[in-house]
């Protein structure tokens, strides 16, 4: 109850889950060979506070791979901020792999927040065919279809293709999502190298930074700074991010992988 005290005295971040998204779209870079029991498990801590949870999943179907994540606030937050964010996203492999989404495509994204009182319930529907993306806002009713690059992907599946690119400092890595009604470039620098400390353990990490400016998970107040471990795996082990009111941390405490 203090803890829950001293957050409305300093003022909760509307948009704490906002960055768990982004950690969960991170944990993409996982592993080339994917299980169906495959799991990651995040705190998520604000101010040194712990203000949350996030776990994300991979179901293999065939050629297709579904990633649900659902990220919560802790029980003393839910009091008076409650969050509850849920996203899923489907890619299958291509019958032409190549160029640079290595063999994947995007198919499906819906995206569902509560975060206090505000609400977001979108989705995304991919077709390869035609090039285009048709959005569909699911609480004021409304549809719309894009042109899209090829290889256009999700806020969540995009990061998937990291984790079969190298990552050297100093180069950074391009990839192309639809997010907000347009089409991002969006970069991801490598800054370092660096080892780090975590509940799951002692990782040498590589520490990268996507520049993106968008709604949802990308709305933060400052840089997103992403710790993955320093292998072909590419785990995100840790996440600093600062917000509107102070700052982020998520931190990986276990899970099966």
């Amino acid at each position: 109850m203090e803890e829950a005290v001293a957050a409305r005295r300093a003022g909760v971040p509307r948009r704490v889950s906002a960055v768990v998204i982004f950690i969960l779209a991170a944990v993409l870079v996982a592993p080339c060979s994917l299980y169906a029991s495959e799991s990651f498990r995040y705190d998520l801590r604000w101010m040194g506070i712990k203000a949350g949870e996030a776990r994300l999943d991979f179901l293999e179907d065939g050629d297709s791979l579904r990633i649900v994540s659902r990220a919560e606030s802790a029980k003393w937050l839910s009091v008076f901020y409650k969050v509850d964010d849920r996203v899923e996203s489907v890619v299958v492999r291509k019958d032409d792999p190549g160029g640079e989404a290595d063999g994947w495509a995007a198919v499906r994204y819906r995206l569902k927040i509560r975060e206090g009182r505000y609400r977001r319930d979108k989705e995304l529907i991919f077709d390869r065919e035609s090039a285009t993306v048709l959005f569909v806002n699911h609480l004021e009713k409304k549809k719309k279809v894009y042109p899209v690059p090829e290889d256009t992907f999700d806020p969540l599946s995009g990061f998937f293709l990291l984790r079969k690119r190298p990552l050297e400092v100093g180069r950074p890595v391009h990839v192309t999502i639809f997010d907000s009604n347009r089409v991002w470039k969006v970069r991801v620098d490598i800054l370092r190298r660096e080892e780090v400390k975590t509940r799951a353990g002692r990782f040498r990490t590589v520490v990268v930074k996507p520049d993106m400016k968008s709604e949802g998970i990308f709305d933060r107040k400052g840089d997103i700074y992403i710790y993955l471990t320093d292998d072909e795996r590419h785990i995100p082990v840790l996440i600093r991010t600062k917000v509107a009111v102070g700052y982020i941390e998520a931190e990986l405490v276990g899970g099966d992988y």
